[in-house]
C-alpha cells in the first residue's frame, strides 16, 4: 500500500520571536511543499522485510533500522490518539539509532530530524516495516517552516495509512477537522525534538493552511480578502533557531520593562495586519498593501531590536529599497529568508532588476503566492 501526503512551508507575516513572549503573530501558507510517500508491504511480503527505510531523495540519503533493533531500543505506547512529549530518556535511547547510521559530518544537522522521524512513526504506526520516501520543494533551515512541513506531512502520511476508508480519489485531498487536529498535535510534539522551544505556529499554518493569527496557544483561521504575492530571498546564510530563540529571552531577562514594550508593539502590528487581510471595507488594494507595507517596516525594526537581524538581512533590505520595494526578515532571523512585499503594481521589470541584483550577492530568489492549502493526501 501507498499514501503519498503534502505540507507546505510558511512565512510569518509579523510577530516571530515575541510570539514565544505572549504576543500575537500572523502567519501564512505559501505554495512550496515538502512530500512524503509512505510505502507499506503487503502482509505476506511483511515478513521478508522486516525494515523502516527512510529515503531523503534531494539529499540522495537513505537510512534503515531492522524492525527488532527498534523493537530493543524505543518504548512503545499504543495510545497515538493522545499525543505526549519524547521523554528525554527515550529520546538518548533514539539517539543511539541515529548514530548507528554514521551520518556524513557535514550533514550531522540532520540528527534531529531523524530523530523525530523514528518518534513519530513508531509512536504512530508502531514497529512496522515500510519505506519513507521525502522530497521538498523548501529551503532547509531557511525560515520558511521545512521541519514544520517534515513532520506535518511525515504525520499526515502516517495517521492517513490507519483511516479505513482510503477511497481513492482523483487529485490531493484534505483530511477531516478531527485527523486536522490530531496530527497538528503530532507535528507540534515532533518539532519539539528539532526545535526545542517552538512556538507552535509553523506546524499549525502547515497543517491548516491559508493564514492563521495565533497567540499564547490560540489559533484564530483567517480568511484573506486580498491577494499577496511576495519574492522570497533565501540569504544561504545557516542558523541556529534554538540560539536565536535563547537570546531574545536573554535579552528579556537583562531588559523586561524594554522587552516588554517592544512585544506589545509587536502585537499591536499583527492585530492591525490581521484586520486588513481581513477586511472587507471599500479601502482600496493599493491603500491595504501601503498600510502592509509601514507595518512590515516597523516589524523589521522591532526584529532588529530583539537582536535577530543580519547582515546579510540588511544587505536585501537596503537592495530592495532601492527599487522601492520593502522587506522584512521571516522566522527566526539570523540569516534564513527575507520577505519583500509585492504590490499589486510593481512592473515586472522592477522585481527582475531587484531580483538579478539580489542574486548577484549569491542570495536565491523566488516569488510566492500567499494563502493556500495546508495537509493534504493522497492514496
Amino acid at each position: 500500500m501507498e499514501v503519498k501526503a503534502r505540507a507546505p512551508g510558511k512565512i510569518i507575516l509579523a510577530g516571530e520571536h515575541a510570539v514565544v513572549h505572549g504576543s500575537t503573530a500572523v502567519a501564512a501558507a505559501i505554495d512550496l511543499y515538502t512530500y512524503v510517500t509512505l510505502r507499506l508491504p503487503l502482509q505476506s511480503a511483511a515478513e521478508n522485510n522486516d525494515r523502516l527505510t527512510l529515503q531523503l531523495k534531494d539529499l540522495s540519503l537513505e537510512f534503515s533500522w531492522s524492525v527488532a533493533r527498534l523493537k530493543e531500543v524505543i518504548p512503545f505506547d499504543s495510545n497515538t490518539s493522545t499525543p505526549a512529549s519524547c521523554s528525554g530518556d527515550t529520546l538518548k535511547s533514539i539517539a543511539v539509532l541515529v548514530e548507528e547510521q554514521n551520518i556524513p559530518e557535514e550533514k550531522i544537522w540532520l540528527s534531529s530530524g531523524i530523530s523525530t522521524f523514528l518518534w513519530l512513526y513508531t509512536s504512530i504506526r508502531g514497529f512496522s516495516p515500510a519505506t519513507v520516501i521525502i522530497t521538498t520543494e523548501l529551503p532547509y533551515g531557511s525560515g520558511l517552516g521545512s521541519s514544520a512541513a517534515f513532520c506535518v506531512a511525515l504525520t499526515s502520511a502516517l495517521i492517513a495509512s490507519s483511516i479505513s476508508d482510503k477511497t481513492r480519489g482523483e487529485g490531493w485531498c484534505s483530511l477531516d477537522e478531527t485527523n486536522l487536529e490530531l496530527l497538528n498535535k503530532w507535528a507540534f510534539e515532533g518539532e519539539k525534538i528539532i526545535h526545542g522551544k517552538p512556538s507552535g505556529i509553523d506546524n499549525t499554518v502547515s497543517a491548516y493552511g491559508n493564514m492563521i493569527k495565533f497567540c499564547s496557544g490560540e489559533i484564530t483561521r483567517l480568511q484573506s480578502n486580498m491577494p499577496l504575492r511576495m519574492l522570497i530571498t533565501n540569504t544561504k546564510v545557516g542558523r541556529n533557531t534554538k540560539a536565536l530563540v535563547s537570546g531574545v529571552s536573554e535579552r528579556t531577562v537583562r531588559h523586561p520593562d524594554a522587552m516588554k514594550s517592544v512585544f506589545n508593539a509587536v502585537d499591536s502590528i499583527s492585530k492591525e495586519l490581521a484586520a486588513i487581510i481581513q477586511s472587507k471595507d471599500e479601502v482600496s488594494v493599493t491603500e491595504k498593501e501601503e498600510s502592509i507595507k509601514e507595518l512590515m517596516e516597523i516589524n523589521q525594526g522591532l526584529l532588529q531590536s530583539m537582536g535577530v537581524s543580519h547582515s546579510s538581512i540588511d544587505t536585501v533590505i537596503r537592495t530592495t529599497l532601492k527599487h522601492k520595494l520593502t522587506s522584512k526578515l521571516t522566522g527566526a532571523g539570523g540569516g534564513g529568508c527575507v520577505l519583500t512585499l509585492l504590490p499589486t503594481v510593481v512592473s515586472g521589470t522592477v522585481v527582475d532588476k531587484a531580483v538579478e541584483e539580489l542574486e548577484s550577492y549569491g542570495f536565491q530568489c523566488f516569488t510566492a503566492s500567499i494563502g493556500g492549502n495546508g495537509a493534504e493526501i493522497c492514496f
